[in-house]
Formats: structure tokens, sequence, C-alpha cells
């Protein structure tokens, strides 16, 4: 993953500012930006959108949903407003981080921790979501999600995974926001809803730290 990571799928269609209207004439539409899964058809267009509470709503076409690969679930942080028709319009769709946590031995130069800050840390549906903010300057880093292994003690188990973050040696000189999400469904069938998650990450404030969640039932 690039750090420099742009808008990939949609960039048009901000919101209209009616300056001709008096304020108490016109209504903002209810726009919502989250973390959801966005499909695709065959075809590689945006066609549904999945939210983290297993809503699912067909998107409004218009130009700029295509160009993605066919038939395929992209996680994405989006930006859209629910029409009265149930549909999605979307302002804008970001691609983001969300690769299957990988075992020690799949890291063959080693596990890399450089340090990060903790916007945000949060679980809902199938993921533990985060906003992380590394130092940056020019160069790519790789992040990447790291399984320790489960644990089983006093009749209930401990999944501990963690955040693999190599600057490539990057300087310093501003923080740039990273948007990441972990699949948790990988673990069902070896977890059961209220299993425990330990999420191990380094960061410039407190070191080494645990944030803590329970495993969810997995939709």
């Amino acid at each position: 993953m690039r750090i420099s990571h742009a808008t990939v799928v949609i960039g048009a269609a901000c919101m209209l500012i009616l300056q001709a209207c008096k304020k108490d004439e016109y209504v903002y539409p209810s726009v919502v930006t989250e973390f959801v899964d966005a499909r695709t058809d065959a075809d590689g267009t945006l066609t549904q959108l999945i939210t983290d509470k297993g809503e699912v709503m067909d998107i409004q076409y218009r130009e700029g949903l295509g160009g993605l690969a066919g038939d395929t679930v992209y996680r994405t942080v989006s930006m859209f407003r629910t029409l009265e028709s149930g549909e999605a319009f979307i302002y804008s769709a970001q691609l983001i981080l969300s690769q299957l946590p990988e075992t020690a031995d799949f890291f063959k130069e080693g596990i890399k921790t450089d340090p990060v800050d903790i916007r945000s840390i949060w679980q809902s549906g199938n993921y533990l979501n985060m906003i992380l903010t590394p130092l940056v300057k020019d160069q790519d880093h790789t992040f990447r999600f790291i399984e320790y292994g489960i644990e089983e003690k006093d009749g209930g188990k401990t999944l501990r995974l963690g955040l693999y973050h190599d600057r490539h040696g990057d300087g310093e000189a501003f923080t740039r926001e990273v948007y990441l999400s972990v699949p948790l469904w990988k673990y069902k069938g070896s977890l059961c809803q209220g299993d425990s998650i330990f999420f191990h990450i380094h960061t410039y404030k407190e070191g080494e730290t645990i944030r803590k969640f329970t495993f969810p039932e997995i939709n």
C-alpha cells in the first residue's frame, strides 16, 4: 500500500450551495461518511454499498463509477446520501487497505512496527477499523496486519493481531491520515462471539500499546 494513495474511484459531484435561495428555503441533503463495502458488477461498475450493519443499498448510476475489477467487493471510506428510493448517491469513495492478517513467517525480512499515532480505532460489523496518522515526508510506507496467534484460557479465546508498518527510512515532516480495516471474518469458525481481540500497535505517544475488543457475531 502506498501511503500517498489517492481517491481511486469517484471525484465528482460536490454538494451545490444555491446562493439565490434563502437559508430557510434550502434543505441540505443528509450526507454521511462511513467505512463501507462497495460491490461491483461483472463490468467493474460500483452497484451496491453494504454498511457494517448489514444494510445493502443499490447505488444510483452516474458517470465515474466504473473502471474497477468485476464482481469484487472493495473496502472503502465513502461519502453518500440515501435517496427516497432507498438507493445511495455517492459523492466520493476511497479504496482503503483491508488485507487479511498474515503470520510471522510471511514477513521474510522481519516484522516492522514503526510508530504511528491513533486518530481513531473502532470495531464495526465484520471489521476492526482505524484511522492512523504516521509522520511522513516523501517515501512510500508499507502497512499490513500481523496475526500473532490465538490463545485459549479459562474457556475463552484471545486473538492477538498487530500493525506492520515499514516507513522505509522516511523523514518525519508532517502527518498523513491512513485508513485501514482488518477483516475479522477470517476467524469465523476459529473464534466465538464474545472472545477477545488484542490489537498491538506501536505509537509515538504510548510506545507499544494494546487496544482490546470483543469478537463480533460474524455475518
